[in-house]
């Protein structure tokens, strides 16, 4: 049986006295890919906030890979995001003066990887997503489809065990929307991460094994 890396449980958050979401339920396994689906305003953005720390709530418990985010303090939550977490984002956050190479290498940084480890890794992830020979060059140079295969890398460098995945293709054109979740499906297997991919477009969400559904701060299904 797989272990379970993502348990929201009973999760309700509140915006003054608006509650957004209405006791969230649901889990990701290690290794699986799910699709978080749901209409704007159906709180998707709201749970992956809280997924990632950046939001606290009022009342539930998220738990990823074993770690109560609710009892962390700040360090705790640090170490979780730096350790256990990848994140990919509509709008890549590659930083600007770094090269697509000190990009990926930076979570290694982070986590006290060795520099032979680094460069190892750095360099055996920009060959998987087809930008070995972009390694010096830094985002302002890349397309936008070359930037997200660089976010991609990045996000899976310090090995974890989930990735969090908001519209990771939102702002690609279809080619390169289709070589990025290709590769975000690949490196997923290869690595045995879990993905939570929130995205609005069901062809996107075909990479994922299953889909949760999302509707006002529910979850309406979980086929």
């Amino acid at each position: 049986m797989s272990k379970t890396i993502l348990t929201v449980t009973d999760l309700k958050k509140c915006y003054g006295p608006v509650e957004v979401l209405h006791g969230v339920d649901f889990a990701v396994d290690a290794g699986e890919r799910v699709a978080l689906m749901g209409p704007s305003g159906s709180g998707k953005s709201t749970l992956l906030n809280c997924l990632s720390g950046i939001e606290r709530w009022e009342h539930g418990q998220i738990r990823i890979d074993g770690f109560d985010l609710g009892q962390a303090d700040r360090g705790g939550l640090e170490r979780l995001r730096r350790e256990s977490i990848g994140y990919i984002f509509q709008a890549f956050h590659l930083l600007p003066t770094l090269s697509a190479y000190e990009n990926v290498e930076l979570p290694g940084q982070l986590i006290g990887m060795s520099a032979a480890e680094r460069r190892r890794r750095v360099t055996e992830l920009l060959e998987a997503v087809g930008l070995g020979h972009r390694a010096g060059h830094r985002p302002d140079a890349l397309s936008g489809g070359e930037r997200q295969r660089v976010a991609l890398a990045r996000a899976v460098m310090h090995r974890p065990r989930l990735i969090l995945a908001d519209e990771p293709t939102g702002s690609l054109d279809s080619v390169a929307g289709a070589q990025v979740l290709n590769l975000l499906k690949q490196l997923s297997a290869d690595h045995g991460i879990a993905l939570l991919l929130v995205t609005h477009d069901p062809a996107t969400a075909e990479i994922c094994d299953r889909t949760v559904h999302m509707r006002d701060g529910r979850i309406e299904e979980t086929p």
